[in-house]
């Protein structure tokens, strides 16, 4: 039975708040030591559960009838009164004498004061012993000590705990006696931050459960780091969106990410993929497909033959009504291609997050709707369980154990997300994930999407998500095709704004009118999936020109002072320079025969 509760407590003196939001309890027999720095809102968080001060806000509800003894770090008595009219009262002394409890408590703090002797003529720790006296002689329910030890020995403190502990009452207790507070304490409080940690445990727990606490926080911050320091990167290295030069233009010489990691392993994942996938993910050939049925809506795709292979992490963007949702749908199985065939590879297991909510059973919890599925999935090396992911995607603490039914739809969204990546799919197609979702849940996505192994189509008019989690980007122009874009979004617009494509509507009015006979278009299609496998090769050496010219880097970092091995070095770096001078330039005629 809890004794006192708080609820939305917050407080502060002056412009400096102490407390914001506290909601806790204090059970009845429970002894609990409150921790935290000078000045942190310690002995404002007691005052206020002993109810002698009222907070700013919130709610503050005791037990009828609750007797609560308050020990303050100032002791304002009469210096006119003796001491034993201080701590016995009106009580007459055959009555206190015969108590053995009274006799003890006067004998471990008082047995060297006169008990006659005014307040007056105490120093101020016999004042505080005095004090103290009359607490413990007092019958309470709840006893609250400001620093009870100060002025105490050795044995008085020992004493004192020895007491406190085989009282039945409830203890808080604000001491900077460590081995008080593990002697009395069940459980520890740390005032901290304008909030309240809980902790079970004395001090030396508490101190143990902190450090691995510190551990966790620590590792959390450097994985919060990392993803930052990665998405630095990113904007660093040149994307598609943000240059003209190819996606792998990387200056080497950029101190700021000059130990950054790639954003993701690409040819690690590939491997995976490739060993989880197969060959063939999709092809598509001679595909003609309209949004609304056979030559009932607008035109998505006339004839089209394209190819996705395992690895792919493609980005998909078109005006709305191009067709994009319905290309997710072609590969999904959900609608069939109205001319044509898709080949759908053997091993693929695919998980397609559509803009529709999927029903979820609204009495399940959170965590329990995605067990579920799966306890724990392996994102590239390391094993996650499924609580872990949660937190990841903004579920935190009790946040994992509220009720589907009570959730927001920005809440279903995301956990919809999770069910589907729990269930190890190797093909994911994501249509608009980003919906209602919060900057820092999306860097956890993007940072969980860069281990993940498979196939990803991503449909987004989130540029920059797009940009981050995609390694090409392909658009429904309204000309019946999927154009590759070297140039990412920013060529989309270009091409949008130079009038180029024709909008969806106006390909639905009026047939594309076709260039080449319908022989030579099979043959430049069948061309065009060479010079993709060409195109992806050629970005394979260049990754690995990259990784070659950092470790040659590091190694003349390594060797200031070996003048011979630096000029051994620089050679190399100069004949990798070169090499990769050649690649991109071969990467680039071939991406513009791909754009003919």
């Amino acid at each position: 039975m809890n004794l006192v509760n708080l609820e939305s407590v917050s407080h502060a003196f002056g412009p400096k708040p102490l407390l914001k939001g506290v909601s806790l309890g204090v059970e009845a027999g429970e002894r609990i030591g409150v921790v935290g720095r000078n000045g942190g809102g310690k002995t404002t968080l007691v005052s206020i559960i002993a109810g002698e001060l009222t907070p700013d806000s919130g709610r503050v509800t005791h037990t009828r009838g609750l007797r609560v003894g308050v020990l303050a770090q100032r002791d304002l008595f009469d210096p006119d009164t003796p001491i034993r009219d201080i701590v016995l009262g009106h009580r007459a002394e055959h009555e206190w004498a015969g108590d053995a409890q009274v006799r003890e408590i006067l004998a471990n703090l008082l047995g060297d004061l006169d008990l006659s002797a005014h307040a007056g003529a105490l120093s101020g720790g016999e004042r505080r012993r005095t004090a103290l006296a009359k607490l413990l002689i007092g019958d309470h329910d709840l006893i609250v000590l400001d620093e009870p030890t100060n002025h105490l020995d050795i044995e008085a403190i020992a004493w004192l705990a020895g007491h406190l502990t085989a009282r039945k009452s409830a203890l808080l207790v604000v001491t900077h006696d460590r081995w008080f507070l593990d002697a009395v304490s069940t459980r520890t409080w740390e005032v901290v931050d304008e909030s309240v940690e809980r902790y079970e445990g004395g001090y030396a727990a508490f101190v143990l459960a902190k450090a691995e606490r510190a551990r966790i926080a620590q590792a959390s911050e450097e994985r919060r780091q990392n993803l930052m320091r990665k998405e630095i990167a990113w904007l660093r290295r040149g994307p598609p969106a943000r240059t003209s030069k190819p996606k792998f233009r990387i200056n080497a010489a950029e101190a700021l990410i000059a130990d950054v990691p790639p954003v993701r392993e690409t040819v690690e994942l590939l491997r995976f993929a490739t060993a989880r996938l197969g060959k063939t993910v999709y092809d598509l050939e001679n595909v003609t497909l309209h949004a609304g049925g056979p030559a009932t809506g607008p035109l998505v795709l006339d004839h089209c033959t394209w190819q996705f292979g395992p690895g792919d992490r493609i980005g998909l963007i078109g005006v709305n009504g191009s067709g994009k949702s319905t290309v997710l749908r072609l590969l999904s199985g959900t609608v069939q291609p109205d001319e044509g065939k898709l080949v759908q590879g053997r091993t693929v297991k695919l998980a397609h997050l559509s803009q529709e909510l999927a029903e979820l059973d609204p009495t399940r919890r959170v965590l329990e709707t995605v067990e579920e599925v799966r306890k724990y999935i392996t994102v590239g090396k390391k094993e996650w369980s499924a609580s872990q992911l949660l937190e990841r995607l903004g579920f935190k603490g009790d946040a994992q154990w509220k009720v589907v039914g009570d959730l927001s739809g920005g809440e279903r969204r995301r956990l919809q997300l999770l069910r589907l990546i729990m269930d190890e799919p190797n093909v994911l197609l994501l249509d608009e994930p980003t919906n209602d979702l919060d900057i820092e849940t999306l860097t956890e996505l993007e940072d969980l999407l860069d281990g993940w192994p498979g196939t990803l189509v991503v449909v987004s008019h989130d540029r920059y998500f797009l940009e981050r989690v995609s390694d090409r980007t392909v658009a429904l122009l309204g000309d019946g095709r999927l154009s590759m874009l070297p140039g990412g979004v920013d060529e989309y617009l270009e091409r949008r704004a130079a009038g180029t494509a024709l909008s969806a509507r106006a390909a639905s009015a009026e047939p594309v009118a076709v260039e080449t006979p319908v022989a030579e278009k099979k043959v430049s299609q069948k061309e065009l999936r060479e010079l993709q496998k060409e195109l992806s090769r050629l970005e394979r050496q260049l990754d690995k020109l990259s990784e070659r010219e950092a470790k040659v880097h590091a190694q003349m970092a390594e060797a200031a002072s070996d003048f011979e091995k630096l000029g051994k070095l620089d050679a190399e770096l100069r004949d990798l320079g070169a090499q990769k001078e050649a690649t991109e330039l071969e990467w680039m005629e071939l991406a513009e025969r791909v754009q003919e």
